[in-house]
């Protein structure tokens, strides 16, 4: 599949997983893999501590208001051949203190906000109401996403508990509100959630069993309790397969190189070759339990080995990405 194509499925795409996943890093690829497909990508994150910005080099930190964090500059891209196109990544942070000043002044009522800025106050009655502070970032993501500010909307959605209880708080809302504007954004911001045109959610895990297990339990809990779309599931830091891995294989290869094994080393080496081939049948054994327990597409991304992440890993991340994408039907 083309990775415009993938990126148009849905105006906005949620990514939700476990922490410790790679959530955030593998926002950012997929909005770098959008970005040199030729789209505007916009990036909303929810907190500051996920150290998004640094994945493009960025040092600042987001604000309420936008920072553009990656642009092709016209270059050809890896996905369409030769062809010009201009994408860009741009990131921002919504907060409900933000979303809820941002309303008031567009119901002109700045002066009010500016009040409750300065009294302290608005903490408080963005927490009055069970799943308001959920319905303010929402409501202001439905704003952007039909203000068609962007070509695709990729929100950094908390870790898997916390996510579930953010996207189902504007049906509670809905519910319990008999009518006026708080119902009337619930119900926007429910339509929104439901249509699968609009917006679907991205799981992330990693091939191992508690993060696996964790993904297939929300998948079924999104799509039966708020009836939202799920797009493929990605599955994070991959080792790459290795055939005929076993410890006499390693250390024969070493023998047969002429290579002069040291005192122990051919025991540390099979040690090594053991472990290797253990986390590689357990990754298998995980990504063929997500073949039939969750019927998804997947989209594989590689484990870099690397203790941080930065452009350089990014940009090898987007390319993965890319041609995981190309293989989907």
């Amino acid at each position: 599949m083309d990775v415009a194509a993938f990126c148009r499925q849905s105006k906005v795409v949620v990514v939700v997983g476990k922490g410790g996943v790679g959530k955030t890093t593998v926002t950012a690829a997929l909005a770098l893999a959008g970005a040199r497909a030729g789209l505007d990508v916009s990036v909303l994150a929810l907190d500051d501590s996920g150290g998004l910005p640094g994945l493009f080099g960025v040092q600042a930190p987001l604000g309420y208001k936008e920072t553009v964090l990656f642009e092709s500059g016209g270059r050809p891209n890896d996905v369409q051949g030769s062809r010009e196109t201009k994408g860009r990544v741009r990131g921002r942070l919504l907060t409900p203190d933000q979303a809820l000043i941002e309303y008031l002044d567009a119901h002109g009522l700045g002066r009010i906000s500016r009040r409750l800025v300065q009294m302290g106050a608005l903490d408080v009655i963005s927490t009055a109401v069970p799943g308001m502070k959920e319905l303010l970032v929402l409501a202001k993501l439905k704003h952007l996403e039909q203000a068609d500010d962007a070509d695709l909307f990729l929100l950094d959605a908390p870790a898997t508990g916390h996510a579930y209880t953010f996207l189902t708080s504007s049906h509670g809302l809905m519910n319990a509100a008999r009518g006026g504007p708080l119902r009337a954004q619930a119900e926007q911001v429910v339509e929104l959630l439901s249509d699968p045109a609009r917006c679907q959610v991205l799981l992330v895990t990693i091939p191992e069993e508690t993060p696996v297990n964790e993904a297939i339990e929300t998948a079924y809990r999104l799509e039966e309790e708020i009836g939202i779309a799920l797009g493929p599931i990605v599955v994070n830091t991959c080792f790459p397969n290795l055939g005929h891995l076993n410890a006499d294989d390693a250390v024969q290869a070493m023998a047969d190189a002429t290579y002069e094994l040291g005192e122990h080393e051919a025991e540390r080496l099979g040690e090594a070759a053991r472990f290797r081939f253990a986390r590689q049948a357990l990754q298998h054994a995980q990504i063929e339990r997500l073949d039939v327990e969750l019927p998804l597409p997947q989209i594989r991304l590689p484990d870099l080995l690397c203790a941080e992440v930065g452009p350089v890993e990014l940009t090898e991340l987007a390319r993965a990405a890319q041609m995981s994408i190309g293989e989907l039907t």
